[in-house]
């Protein structure tokens, strides 16, 4: 077993899409990358509404929340569900990806306070690392919530 796969043995990721984008290919393939690099992930599916990721995040005791982009949907939800993340005092960064995402995207998504934003081109050691690195940094335990959900 690498260091990689030991580092990444505990570490569990919500992977989701918001609105209607329902390009799945590339959500099913981070799954099957995160959970080969020995990550547990919880798959959210399709159509989700910021509500559902936030409640998906407390009910699973998640490290990091991905959200599979590959249409501009997204952008319109983002705002809600950063903000529905601070107001359940969860502290789980936020990815986003897709083949929608351009350099100038990722910038902005960054100042908003996405914590990686990667574009059709990033490698996956590139997003394993990251998820690797933010489930490390996140500040709050994982422990799942009793909590009532948003």
């Amino acid at each position: 077993m690498s260091s990689a796969t030991r580092e990444a043995k505990n570490i569990r990721v919500l992977i989701a899409m918001l609105g209607l984008d329902q390009h799945e290919v590339g959500a099913v393939a981070v799954t099957g990358l995160l959970r080969d690099a020995g990550m547990e992930v919880v798959y959210a599916g399709r159509f989700n509404l910021p509500r559902a990721v936030v409640k998906a995040a407390l009910e699973e005791g998640v490290d990091v929340i991905g959200l599979s982009c590959h249409s501009w949907e997204y952008l319109y939800y983002l705002d809600e569900l950063l903000a529905l993340l601070r107001e359940h005092d969860l502290d789980v960064p936020v990815i986003v990806g897709g083949s929608v995402v351009t350099t100038g995207d990722a910038q902005a998504l960054l100042a908003k306070g996405v914590r990686a934003a990667f574009g059709p081109t990033a490698t996956p050691a590139e997003i394993i690392a990251a998820v690797q690195e933010l489930a490390g940094a996140a500040t709050q335990p994982r422990a799942r919530s009793t909590a009532p959900a948003p």
